[in-house]
């Protein structure tokens, strides 16, 4: 498939083909049931009101194979040494510098222990950062952010550290946009972080969108003259004065028409929504897109394609573990910033077996698209977020991934939450996943259309979000095939919290430590199948099987 236009009578052969293949070896189950939601979906995959398309989600539309390009620099010719003594994070920048002099390539880190006093920025397209593999090559990091960058204050005000959800000590971003980042930090003008620059106003207009349904492949503009394809552009979408967007994005209808969003100051920060794609095609005035439309696109909208800063593309961290000296969490929204790895404006990157242990947070998306987390693990002694995904991060793919049980009890002050989703990131998915602890974070700011999908979760976190940030969830959020094991309901089965949802295949559960109401008064219009179930569902992963399609 390399357009997206898929026949039905090819949906619903590779529909078949997947939940009949899945039931072979399995020893769990004695029967497997289809539910009809997914009946439903392969009829209409694009624009099923429930469930979302993310068959394409991840680096390269969810490529198997992440490219294998040539060693260009090894961290030993810049002065590493795997010695416990030597500070050895200059070494990694220079390579890493180097690699993008050379116009890409892999930074080769062997097998050893190597101490980094400070952190490492990758922020130039196609270059690699690649060690010997989690279990033998070791980054041991000594200090956090705070002392490497300055205090990280919020942008809505108060006391609280935004080190508490942003950077990492493997940070990659464009190194024009990190380094505007850093500046504001340092003058204390705390920035936005995503695709249209601190303030927000680094963007020009490129040309005006005629109104589009929501899974439509194509769209026709006013202009086509600034556009070219393979380039990548950022639609915006905006809002009108009563808020009719953030209602599409809840599922629409009368509870959302109800809500009152006028006081909800953050989730309205969030807005224009910015979803960055790469035009596929062009023909004419016609722009075929990788990916189908996220939205509907209507005129009181003011739907366009704009500039953006430029993206970090193409690069990626392999095969190492970040173990970050070990010292006492801090508490709650307090954290000084030994974060593992963050991804920012970046597109079509991936982080592939990569451990980080004793961080304050472990892995984040802040304005990611595109991207791929996979064979990622998060211990130690215990974390705030071990997975964050923000800022209106969207099409990301998080795979065969592990959270530990933590080395040491929880101090009191502080907070657990999970695989985070929050601040209108849309269509990610969470796929096979093994979770000691934690939960299914979503943290306001009207997250819609993300998948969590055969993950298996000792459900103790609880969910955070300011109440100005909105609602918990907006529309086509599902849950499918999952294995809850101490049987706490929250966040988990959600079909009487999120509108326009699905919850599929989830073992019997029941309410209780944090218990929420929905944000939005009547009928959801959530769909509830197989459950309490276990194991039986087909397709067993939601996200693979849209694949198939």
């Amino acid at each position: 498939m390399t357009n997206g236009h898929l026949t039905r009578r090819a949906l619903l052969g590779g529909a078949t083909a997947v939940a009949l293949g899945a039931t072979t070896g399995t020893a769990r189950a004695t029967t497997v049931e289809v539910p009809s939601l997914w009946r439903e979906f392969t009829r209409t995959p694009y624009t099923h009101p429930q469930i979302p398309y993310v068959g394409r989600a991840g680096y390269r539309g969810g490529a198997r194979r992440f490219p294998r390009h040539r060693v260009v620099a090894d961290i030993r010719d810049h002065g590493a040494v795997a010695d416990g003594v030597t500070d050895c994070a200059p070494a990694i920048n220079r390579a890493v510098a180097a690699a993008g002099r050379a116009g890409g390539g892999t930074v080769s880190i062997p097998p050893g222990t190597f101490r980094i006093d400070g952190l490492i920025q990758v922020g130039y397209d196609n270059v690699v950062l690649r060690g010997a593999g989690s279990g033998r090559t070791t980054l041991y990091a000594t200090k956090n952010l705070t002392e490497l960058i300055g205090v990280y204050g919020s942008r809505y005000g108060g006391t609280k550290s935004a080190w508490s959800w942003a950077g990492g000590l493997i940070w990659l971003a464009p190194r024009a946009r990190w380094d505007s980042l850093v500046a504001a930090i340092k003058a204390q003008a705390w920035p936005f972080e995503g695709w249209t620059g601190n303030k927000r106003d680094e963007w020009e207009p490129l040309t005006a969108v005629e109104p589009a349904r929501q899974g439509d492949w194509t769209v026709k503009v006013a202009d086509p003259s600034r556009l070219r394809p393979g380039s990548l552009v950022l639609l915006r979408v905006s809002d009108d004065p009563t808020h009719t967007l953030l209602q599409h994005m809840s599922g629409g209808g009368p509870g959302p028409a109800a809500y009152y969003w006028t006081d909800k100051t953050k989730l309205l920060s969030y807005v224009p929504y910015e979803w960055p794609v790469r035009i596929a095609r062009m023909h004419g005035r016609t722009i075929v897109l990788e990916r189908p439309l996220p939205l509907d696109l209507r005129p009181e909208w003011n739907p366009q394609l704009t500039t953006h800063v430029r993206e970090l593309t193409g690069a990626g961290v392999e095969g190492l573990t970040l173990d970050v000296m070990e010292t006492p969490q801090s508490p709650h929204l307090l954290d000084k910033g030994y974060n593992g790895v963050a991804l920012q404006c970046t597109y079509d990157c991936w982080v592939d077996d990569v451990t980080v242990r004793n961080v304050d947070n472990g892995f984040g998306l802040v304005a990611a698209s595109s991207c791929t987390l996979r064979g990622t693990r998060v211990g130690g002694r215990g974390e705030h977020h071990p997975y964050f995904c923000r800022e209106g991060s969207h099409d990301n793919l998080i795979e065969d991934f592990t959270i530990e049980e933590r080395t040491v009890p929880a101090p009191s002050d502080t907070q657990l939450h999970g695989i985070n989703v929050e601040g209108l990131s849309s269509y990610n998915v969470w796929s096979r996943g093994s979770m000691a602890m934690g939960t299914f974070d979503s943290h306001r700011g009207l997250p819609f259309a993300n998948v969590r999908t055969d993950i298996t979760v000792n459900n103790n976190g609880r969910h955070g979000g300011d109440a100005n940030a909105g609602p918990l969830f907006g529309a086509r959020f599902t849950h499918w095939n999952i294995r809850v094991t101490n049987a706490r309901a929250g966040l988990m089965k959600i079909d009487g919290l999120a509108p326009y949802s699905a919850t599929v295949g989830v073992n019997a559960v029941t309410d209780f430590d944090q218990i929420d109401v929905p944000d939005f008064t009547g009928d959801l219009h959530s769909r509830l199948e197989l459950y309490p179930t276990t194991g039986v569902v087909r397709p067993r992963n939601l996200y693979e099987a849209q694949r198939e399609l």
